[in-house]
């Protein structure tokens, strides 16, 4: 198997396995917590793909996600926190997206997982920032 396989393979196997972690049922903060620490697992996972540019762009939109949930996890006023989770779902999204038209399956499924549990843990908190502006 060549090293970028290799690496593709490890990218998947990974985040599939973290899932078990994400999916159980935790408080907000944990859940966010364990996100980023998938997100950062990807990052490491990617370095290991031969192509430079694709994992340059991966990095740094995985970054960006990261970022963006940081900045909600500060967020108080449910204003924001709404645009922090569209900014969260968009950037997820343009993730999926170009690992798709760089024809990338198994870090497309990772990628898709990492959209999915972003906007999963978004819903949460505007949810629960709404219950407590009530």
């Amino acid at each position: 198997m060549k090293k970028s396989s290799v690496g593709k393979f490890l990218v998947g196997a990974g985040v599939g396995a973290g899932l078990a972690m994400l999916l159980t049922k935790n408080n907000g903060k944990q859940n966010r917590d364990a996100l980023k620490a998938k997100a950062n697992e990807l990052i490491e996972k990617v370095k290991n793909i031969d192509s430079k540019e694709l994992k340059e762009n991966i990095e740094k939109k995985v970054n960006e996600i990261i970022d963006e949930i940081s900045d909600l996890d500060k967020e108080k006023a449910l204003a924001i926190a709404k645009k922090k989770a569209e900014q969260i779902k968009s950037k997820s999204e343009d993730l999926v997206e170009y690992v798709v038209e760089k024809g990338t399956p198994v870090l497309e499924k990772s990628a898709s997982i990492l959209r999915e549990k972003a906007i999963l843990i978004t819903k949460e908190i505007l949810k629960k920032l709404e219950a407590e502006e009530k």
